[in-house]
C-alpha cells in the first residue's frame, strides 16, 4: 500500500481490488475502533480537487484513494508503475461481498433513492445469501435539519455496520463522509457514486472490457446524458490539460 501516483498533489494509492479489499479486512479485524476512509474516484476527483482547494483539503483526509478509471492507471504507466486494471466502485464492492459472506461482515448503504436500495438489497441477498446488511437510508434530496442528521448517523452507529458504503456521487459523497467522520462509529466509509445503480441491475454498466480501454465515459453519456454531460465535456479536456501540464513540469504543487 506504500506505492502511489502522486499527481498535482493528490496520492492515488497504486493497488488491486483483492489489495484493497485485504486492506479493508484488516482494518475491520485489527484496527475496527478507528475511523478509516477510502476514496474510489479517478478524472473526476483530480478534476474537482484542482477546480477546489477546498474539495483537495478534504481528500487529504482519506486513509487511501484507489484510481477508479482507466485515466489514473494510464498515467500511473506514463510514470513508470506496473498496473493494469481499475478499481472499480462495484468490482471493490462485489469482491468485498465475496469475502464478507465469509467472514460476517456487515454493511450499511446510504445514498440513492429507495426503489435503487430496495433492487440493490434484493439483489445481494439473491447473489450472497448469507451476506449481513445492516441497514440502508435514502437520504431527501434536500439539506437534512440538524436533527434529521444526527437521526441518521444515531441510526447508522447502533447498526454496527463493518463498512458504510456511500452513493451520492463525487463531490458529495466525499464531503458528506469528511463532515461526519468523527461522529460516524465505523470502521470504514467507501464512497462509491453509482454502484448502487449498477449492483442493483436498474442501470446497465459499461463492459469491462470497454472501460478498460478508456471508453466508460462513452457509454455513460449514451446512457446517462444529462448525468454526466459535464464530466465527458468539460472535464474530459481539462484533466488532458492537466496531465500536460504535469508531465511537462510546467505545474507543480506545493
Amino acid at each position: 500500500m506504500d506505492k502511489y501516483l502522486d499527481f498535482l498533489g493528490n496520492k492515488i494509492n497504486i493497488v488491486t481490488v483483492e489489495e484493497t479489499v485485504q486492506k479493508i479486512s484488516d482494518w475491520i479485524k485489527k484496527d475496527n475502533n478507528k475511523f478509516h476512509w477510502i476514496i474510489n474516484t479517478a478524472m473526476h476527483g483530480v478534476v474537482e480537487a484542482e477546480r477546489h482547494a477546498s474539495f483537495k483539503y478534504i481528500l487529504k483526509f482519506a486513509n487511501l484513494w484507489v484510481p477508479d478509471g482507466i485515466s489514473l492507471v494510464l498515467l500511473a504507466r506514463l510514470k513508470g508503475f506496473e498496473t493494469k486494471k481499475r478499481v472499480t466502485g462495484v468490482n471493490l464492492m462485489i469482491e468485498f461481498f465475496k469475502v464478507a459472506e465469509k467472514e460476517g461482515f456487515s454493511s450499511y448503504f446510504y445514498g440513492d433513492v429507495d426503489e435503487i436500495l430496495q433492487g440493490l438489497n434484493e439483489k445481494l441477498l439473491e447473489d450472497y445469501p448469507k451476506l449481513k446488511i445492516a441497514g440502508s437510508y435514502s437520504p431527501p434530496f434536500r439539506k437534512l435539519t440538524e436533527k434529521e442528521d444526527e437521526e441518521i448517523i444515531k441510526k447508522i452507529n447502533q447498526t454496527r455496520p463493518d463498512v458504510l458504503w456511500v452513493g451520492l456521487g463525487l463531490p458529495k459523497q466525499e464531503k458528506w463522509i469528511f463532515e461526519h467522520r468523527e461522529k460516524l462509529k465505523v470502521p470504514i466509509a467507501i464512497g462509491v457514486g453509482a454502484s448502487f445503480k449498477f449492483l442493483s441491475g436498474k442501470v446497465r454498466q459499461a463492459p469491462d472490457w470497454l472501460g478498460n480501454l478508456g471508453l466508460e465515459w462513452m457509454w455513460r453519456f449514451l446512457c446517462e446524458p444529462k448525468r454526466v454531460w459535464k464530466r465527458v465535456i468539460l472535464y474530459g479536456p481539462f484533466f488532458i490539460w492537466l496531465v500536460f501540464l504535469d508531465l511537462t513540469g510546467l505545474k507543480r504543487y506545493k
